[in-house]
This record gives C-alpha cells, structure tokens and sequence, in this order.
C-alpha cells in the first residue's frame, strides 16, 4: 500500500501555531476542526483530552498558565513517514530565551491529527 501524500510540516506547524499558539477560543476551535479528527485525543505529560473541545479546553488551561508574550516556534521541519510526525519547539517571550523545549509526536490519519502526544524536555540544570 501506497502512503497518502501527507504535509507533515504544513500540518504540524499549523497545530503549533493555529492550536497552541492560539488564545482566542473560536478560532482555536475553528484550527482544531480542521486539523484533528472528530475522535482525536492530546497526551500531554499528566493528562489527557479526547475531542475537539476537550483538547480545546486542555490547551487554553495551559496557556494560561503562562505568560501573555509567551509563543511557541518550531525548531527545524516538522518529519514524518509511515503516518507519523514529529516536531520540536520551543516557548517562552518572543526573541528571547526559550522557557521550555519539547517535541510532538502525531499520529495522523486522513490528513488530520488522531493523536498528538507532548514530550517536555527535561529542564536544564
């Protein structure tokens, strides 16, 4: 079987940006209807989220709980095969020092997220 054409990158960096960097609820919904199948679940570190409004509401708890000039930027290219993505990024005050580091992992199925799980990177000692 052939692997449907997928754009890891385009599809991993609209989540980035249209999902987690975004802190307008409607157009956060508006993303995540687009890019996340109906069913899909975030893994994040202590928990969990299935549907768009739950993952919805699992990202707008976490942004805020930081601070507003806070972004989240891709580190290099979004790479995948085989259905699943891969992306690093970074957070913290635009041009400024990265506050945390991580990687998303995506299981994508009909060019839309199934599942998306968020690795932290350890903090630097």
């Amino acid at each position: 079987m052939i692997e449907q054409s997928i754009d890891y990158d385009g599809l991993m960096k609209a989540n980035l940006a249209r999902v987690f960097g975004e802190r307008d609820t409607s157009r956060r919904m508006k993303a995540i209807a687009e890019l996340y199948a109906d069913n899909a679940i975030l893994y994040e570190p202590d928990a969990s989220a299935t549907g768009h409004a739950a993952i919805s509401q699992a990202v707008e708890a976490l942004l805020s709980s930081l601070p507003p000039n806070f972004v989240f930027t891709p580190i290099g290219p979004a790479v995948g095969h085989h259905g699943m993505g891969r992306l690093r990024w970074r957070s913290g005050p635009p041009n400024g020092p990265a506050a945390v580091t991580g990687t998303d992992v995506a299981q994508i199925e009909g060019g839309r997220i199934q599942t998306l799980h968020v690795f932290l990177d350890p903090a630097a000692a």
